[in-house]
């Protein structure tokens, strides 16, 4: 069906007030030759609603451009069915953020008018990826209380479920448990372990296959068609995984200072709970301790051992004191901490502790010493000096949480945390500080994938899977596989059981999803995907390096290859690519490129230079809506280019942006680095990266490298950022014309 592109201008919000709208139908009419141009007093209304459906239901129209708020609201209003639709933002960024009548600010909607026009001519409707069978099974690799939780969420949401344990029995480390701490109210007593209970219920469910003394080998494929292979030589097709592998005790033999090994007497909190369940707990002398001091953060919160906190320990703590309290109320417990972490509901939980007649004593215990007894040498915070405690009977460990990332029964592979092989990257970072630091996991991979980028999950530099722990936390850097539990972040017992189910909805999503063509988030429901022109294709491999998602694989050949449904369209492989040939249906260097150059730019004399900003959609964007929103005002000599992902700039379109007479380009993204705001993880990153290479290009065209910049960009920055844009301008008025204009 052939294009036909009409532009719809509103009048409402003061839009018809602050422009010249018949100036803005003389662009559509003259400049672009469009069939259909009308204006309306209020088009989210129901008469501009239904103006514009009509026009689409009679064929007059078949892509409405429509120039009114901005984009990223009444989205629901401009939805039509079989149509694209594109949004001029002439309210947020134009008319809210500029004077009202003024010259530039009618300059500026023209050029707006004439991006998006020009967006048009390059768009074309996406055809989704929808080849072959689409798997709806749920593969759950891990057989404790989240694996389970997780496998019985997604049965009783319809899906089959194959649940992989490496061990002979289910439940994992809360097997033995005998109480936990409490998830109900009134919250003050450890409750009876829901495990066994859970067990039994997924061992009796027919949809759920469970795999024993058995482990992935090999992951290959993608979200709907992930190719499993069990170590005991069966194969499945999965659609998402859900990886529940838990977490193992910090090693306490690190702990020599506190007194581990040095005496029996001297144990972890995991050893406690063992003796807790047999339903003894003794000393080494066979008898009752009379007095027991539990040691917090025992390796946690220590630069030297774990760096974090493990969150679960001082309700760990809180139980197994109580329980020893209440086994001999003649028994003196204490508990030595730094922080007292019970939040929420656990509070309650505390003060039973408390009226059960544990001693809490805040301070760094420092030494354990063995004597007559064992003696703990705390630096007491209220006090301010050191104090012995003792003589005690028994000491216990609250040792920390550590994520099994890996298979901790194979062999250690070392490897970088972007890169199996970093040496491979031919794009190496100009700046390290942006480097994740190298990871040694303590095992080998656990789902084995068959991936360009290497077999193991990208992992954070604590060992927990990565990914965006503001916006998507259960997602990790690879489509379709879920983390939740332990190997997530530190949680209890109540926590797991909430992050399961959270998991496994996004499974669900993501299956879904793969099977209409469709990506998941951020870009969610977005139905193109890369494609790559091999016969232009240089085999650089910087796409592959560079996907953020490992959702690019390459051939024996060493040719690109897709892998659609694990692709997030983000575009950074369209930005790295130097040749150009990377591209999507509705996205591509040529659109943007073509966009830039669409904008009329004044010549020198006219003493009205123009800035490209090129802002990234998911914070950059929204804070300058924010800010028009706020009524602050910036200049006018700014043009905003949204794009998918400052990763997906290409640095051929700066060139052709300075080539074309701008007086500045501006790269407008989130913060890079290790705690990244990115929602693509490392596209800014990648900017950074490439704008680094800049110079050479601009020194050979005889331009200032002040010309080209990058600001860091936050959503909650829309009151900052029109002061640095007015400050840029500023500076680029410094600098003087671009010697380009007008050739």
């Amino acid at each position: 069906m052939d294009k036909k592109t009409g532009a719809y201008l509103c009048q409402g919000c003061g839009l018809g007030d602050a422009l010249d709208i018949a100036a803005l139908e003389k662009v559509a009419k003259a400049e672009f030759k469009l069939p259909v141009i009308k204006t309306h007093a209020c088009l989210c209304g129901d008469e501009g609603v239904a103006l514009i459906k009509a026009d689409l239901e009679a064929g007059a129209v078949t892509l409405p451009v429509i120039g009114a708020c901005s984009p990223r609201v009444m989205t629901d209003r401009f939805q039509f069915p079989n149509a694209q639709v594109l949004r001029a933002n002439l309210r947020e960024q134009v008319i809210w953020s500029h004077p009202a009548g003024d010259e530039d600010t009618q300059m500026l909607a023209e050029d707006m008018l004439r991006m998006a026009f020009t967006q048009a001519t390059k768009l074309n409707a996406p055809t989704p990826w929808k080849e072959g069978e689409f798997a709806t099974t749920l593969l759950v690799v891990g057989g404790g209380y989240a694996g389970l939780t997780a496998a019985n969420e997604a049965v009783k949401a319809g899906h089959d479920v194959l649940l992989v344990e490496k061990s002979a029995q289910l439940g994992g480390s809360a097997r033995g448990w005998t109480k936990v701490v409490p998830s109900d109210p009134p919250y003050r007593e450890p409750q009876d372990n829901p495990l066994p209970a859970l067990v039994a219920k997924v061992e009796a469910n027919k949809a759920i296959r469970v795999a024993r003394n058995a482990t992935v080998t090999k992951t290959a494929g993608m979200p709907g068609k992930f190719q499993i292979e069990l170590s005991d030589g069966s194969t499945h097709l999965v659609g998402a995984i859900v990886l529940a592998t838990g977490s193992r005790p910090y090693d306490a033999t690190k702990l020599g200072h506190l007194g581990y090994g040095a005496s029996p007497d001297v144990i972890t909190n995991v050893e406690l709970e063992i003796k807790l369940a047999s339903g003894k707990v003794t000393t080494k002398n066979g008898q009752a301790p009379k007095t027991v001091a539990f040691i917090q953060c025992a390796g946690s919160r220590d630069p030297a051992h774990l760096p974090y906190c493990s969150s679960v320990c001082c309700s760990v703590s809180l139980k197994q004191a109580i329980q020893l309290a209440k086994a001999d109320p003649q028994t003196m417990v204490y508990i030595v901490y730094e922080e007292m972490r019970t939040p929420g509901q656990a509070e309650e939980f505390y003060r039973a502790a408390q009226d059960a007649g544990v001693i809490f004593m805040k301070g760094k215990a420092n030494k354990v010493a063995n004597g007559a007894g064992l003696t703990v040498t705390v630096a007491d915070e209220l006090l301010g000096q050191e104090v012995p405690l003792g003589p005690l009977d028994l000491v216990v460990l609250a040792t920390g949480m550590v994520p099994n990332s890996t298979d901790v029964d194979a062999p250690a592979q070392e490897y970088g945390a972007e890169l199996l092989n970093p040496d491979i990257n031919p794009y190496p970072a100009a700046d390290e500080s942006y480097k994740p630091a190298p990871i040694v996991p303590t095992g080998g991979p656990i789902l084995n994938l068959q991936y360009r980028q290497g077999p193991h999950l990208p992992m954070l530099a604590d060992g927990f899977a990565d990914s965006h722990y503001i916006c998507f936390p259960y997602e990790t850097r690879r489509t379709g596989i879920y983390a939740c539990g332990p190997v997530r972040r530190p949680m209890d017992m109540a926590e797991t059981a909430d992050d399961a189910r959270g998991a496994v909805l996004k499974a669900i999503q993501v299956i879904a999803n793969a099977a209409e063509g469709a990506s998941v988030h951020p870009r969610v429901g977005d139905l193109s995907y890369p494609k790559i022109g091999l016969s232009a294709c240089t085999k650089c491999r910087r796409c592959t390096v560079e996907c953020p998602f490992g959702a690019i694989d390459e051939t024996e050949q060493d040719y690109p290859v897709v892998n659609p449904t694990r692709c997030r369209r983000c575009g950074t492989c369209m930005g790295a690519c130097p040749v150009r040939t990377i591209a999507f249906d509705n996205y591509s260097v040529d659109m943007l490129s073509s966009m830039v150059k669409a904008v009329n730019i004044p010549d020198e004399f006219d003493e009205k230079p123009r800035i490209l900003v090129i802002a990234c959609e998911n914070d950059a964007y929204p804070a300058l809506d924010m800010a028009g929103i706020a009524r602050h005002q910036y200049s006018a000599f700014v043009r905003i280019l949204p794009v998918r992902c400052l990763g997906s700039m290409n640095l051929l379109l700066i060139n052709d942006a300075l080539s074309g007479g701008y007086d500045g380009v501006v790269l407008m993204g989130c913060k890079p680095g290790d705690d990244y705001q990115c929602h693509f993880v490392k596209g800014s990153a990648m900017a950074k990266e490439r704008l680094s290479k800049i110079a050479e290009t601009l020194k050979s065209m005889q331009l200032e490298p002040e010309r080209v910049t990058m600001v860091e960009a936050s959503i909650a920055d829309s009151a900052r950022l029109p002061k640095v844009i007015d400050e840029l301008v500023a500076t680029f008025d410094t600098i003087g014309p671009n010697p380009f204009k007008g050739l």
